[in-house]
């Protein structure tokens, strides 16, 4: 039986991602559906390669409902000229593109979340077959990726930049550098809690300098995170070689995420009060949100403790919560 590593993907891209100059075209996925028998999935790509030198592969949308990255990545496709690059930028401005149209965290089509879908296949759902692709073709062509993300409909965060804690020190350093670079208003040092599946392991585990963002939530965007978006990811192309001029940096909070008790989630259903608001100070111990049960009058909220000394970076966007949800992210501040 064929290892479906071996399979050729069933995407196809409508130009050639090793040419010179800049192309504009799409990612074609057959899927047959009940309103085209012979229908594809157009994800959209532009390639700018300009002889030799490093590939970034820069990529939003991989949560469809989360937009300060699609923003920049579409304004960087129409305006980057092939001039200005030294090597390759690869722009996949909405990398779970049927989420993306569909305004969704995971897909319309399969429900897929693209950030767990890793490393992919070539013969499963819709969103394995784009992580396959991704995986095997575009990955290994870069040496840096940027994968913008935001809070969605569901969190809200403080802007920052970020990368993971790593066991390749030198690796970590190179993507910490980047994040310096990028010059959000915070930078943190992160170690995620759930980390099977996601795009992020599979370019660590390739060896690739990968940064990524938290700019916002709310499932929109606000004009100070697209400006962060759009000078960030022009600052670490400069950092990295591949467009010319000076990186733009302005001053930057570094926090470190070390461990779980960052995180706090909901016990029960309810109506959330934030006790904290974002990039408020937060000590052990201290309520930062109470739960409020909605099926009858008379009855305490549940309380909601910090586990650690920091500062408030993520919350709970809407009003109504579910148990297991998160509530809030602890940072520390260094």
């Amino acid at each position: 039986m064929l290892d479906q590593h071996l399979r050729p993907s069933p995407i196809s891209p409508t130009i050639d991602l090793d040419a010179e100059g800049v192309q504009h075209g799409f990612l074609r996925l057959p899927y047959s559906r009940d309103d085209s028998a012979w229908g594809s999935v157009m994800v959209p790509i532009c390639v700018i390669r300009n002889g030799s030198g490093p590939t970034a592969l820069l990529t939003g949308a991989n949560h469809g409902d989360e937009y300060e990255g699609p923003l920049a990545l579409y304004d960087l496709a129409r305006s980057l000229k092939v001039e200005d690059v030294s090597g390759a930028v690869i722009i996949v401005p909405a990398l779970n593109y049927p989420a993306f149209r569909a305004g969704t965290r995971t897909s319309p089509i399969d429900k897929g979340n693209m950030n767990r879908s890793f490393p992919g296949r070539p013969d499963g759902t819709v969103t394995e077959k784009i992580a396959d692709y991704i995986y095997r073709h575009l990955l290994p062509r870069a040496d840096l990726v940027l994968d913008f993300h935001s809070g969605g409909r569901t969190l809200d965060f403080l802007p920052f930049c970020a990368a993971h804690i790593l066991p390749d020190k030198a690796q970590e350093g190179r993507a910490f550098a980047a994040v310096e670079a990028f010059s959000a208003p915070y930078s943190v040092r992160m170690l995620e809690i759930d980390a099977v599946g996601m795009y992020d392991t599979a370019a660590e585990e390739m060896g690739k300098v990968f940064v990524t963002t938290e700019l916002g939530g709310g499932g929109t965007s606000r004009a100070e995170t697209v400006k962060i978006a759009r000078k960030g990811v022009l600052n670490v192309l400069r950092h990295a070689g591949i467009v010319a001029g000076a990186v733009e940096q302005t001053p930057t909070t570094w926090l470190d995420m070390p461990d779980g008790d960052c995180f706090s989630f909901a016990m029960e259903d309810g109506l959330i009060e934030t006790m904290v608001d974002l990039g408020g100070a937060v000590t052990k111990g201290m309520v930062i949100a109470r739960v409020w049960g909605t099926g009858s009058t008379g009855v305490a909220p549940q309380e909601i403790h910090a586990k650690m000394d920091g500062i408030l970076v993520a919350r709970h966007f809407p009003g109504l919560i579910k148990a297991g949800d998160c509530v809030a992210v602890v940072a520390i501040s260094n």
